[in-house]
C-alpha cells in the first residue's frame, strides 16, 4: 500500500470547482468592502453557499485571505508587465507602474490592509514575478537618469505598504488621500 503522502490530490468535481470559485468571488467582495474583519458567514452569504462549504475549501479565514492575496499579486504582476511592454519612456513606465497598481488596489479595503502589513513568506514568494518586473522598470529608469541613483526595486513595496495604510486611513476620514501620497513618493524618486 502506498503512503498517503505520495498520493496526488484528486481533482475537484465540477460542482466543487464551482463552489470554490463562488467562495473566492464572495470572499473577494467581502474583503473588498468589509476589510479583514469580514466574517466567514458574510463570505458564505455572498457566495451563495453554506458556511461549511467555505470551510471545506478553506479551513481558516487566513487560508482564504492568502489565496486572494496570491491572486492579487498575480494580477499586479500582469499590470506591471503590461506597463513594461507598452511604455518606452522609463519615467512614464515607473509612474504608470505605481499608479495602475495603486488604482487597482485602492477600492479593495482588504488588500489595502494586507499591503499595509509586513508580507508573509507565501506573499513574498507570490510577489516574485511582480518584483522582477518592478526591478526591470526601476533599473531602466536609473540607467536613463530619470530616477535617483540609490533607488531600488525594494522601494516600490515600501511605497505600496505606505499606500495601503493611507488608503485605509482615508476611508476612516484621514485628511491625506492616497493619490497625494503617491505624488509625494514619486517626487522622492526623482534625481536630486
Amino acid at each position: 500500500m502506498r503512503p498517503l503522502a505520495d498520493t496526488p490530490p484528486r481533482p475537484l468535481r465540477a460542482d466543487a470547482q464551482r463552489n470554490r470559485a463562488s467562495v473566492l468571488l464572495g470572499a473577494r467582495e467581502a474583503f473588498r468592502e468589509e476589510g479583514l474583519d469580514a466574517e466567514m458567514a458574510s463570505i458564505a452569504r455572498r457566495a451563495g453557499v453554506g458556511v461549511g462549504t467555505v470551510y471545506r475549501h478553506f479551513p481558516t479565514k487566513e487560508a482564504l485571505l492568502e489565496a486572494l492575496t496570491l491572486d492579487h499579486f498575480d494580477r499586479l504582476a500582469e499590470i506591471v508587465e503590461g506597463v513594461e511592454a507598452r511604455e518606452e519612456d522609463p519615467w512614464t513606465a515607473l509612474e504608470r507602474h505605481i499608479w495602475e497598481t495603486a488604482t487597482h488596489t485602492a477600492e479593495d479595503v482588504g488588500m489595502c490592509e494586507v499591503l499595509s502589513q509586513a508580507p508573509t513568506t507565501a506573499e513574498m514568494a507570490a510577489a516574485h514575478r511582480l518584483r522582477q518586473a518592478s526591478w526591470r522598470i526601476v533599473e531602466k529608469a536609473k540607467a536613463a537618469g530619470v530616477v535617483r541613483a540609490d533607488a531600488t526595486a525594494d522601494d516600490i513595496p515600501l511605497m505600496m505598504c505606505g499606500f495601503g495604510r493611507i488608503a485605509a486611513a482615508q476611508r476612516a476620514g484621514a485628511p491625506m488621500g492616497w493619490q497625494r501620497y503617491l505624488e509625494i513618493m514619486l517626487d522622492g524618486l526623482r534625481p536630486r
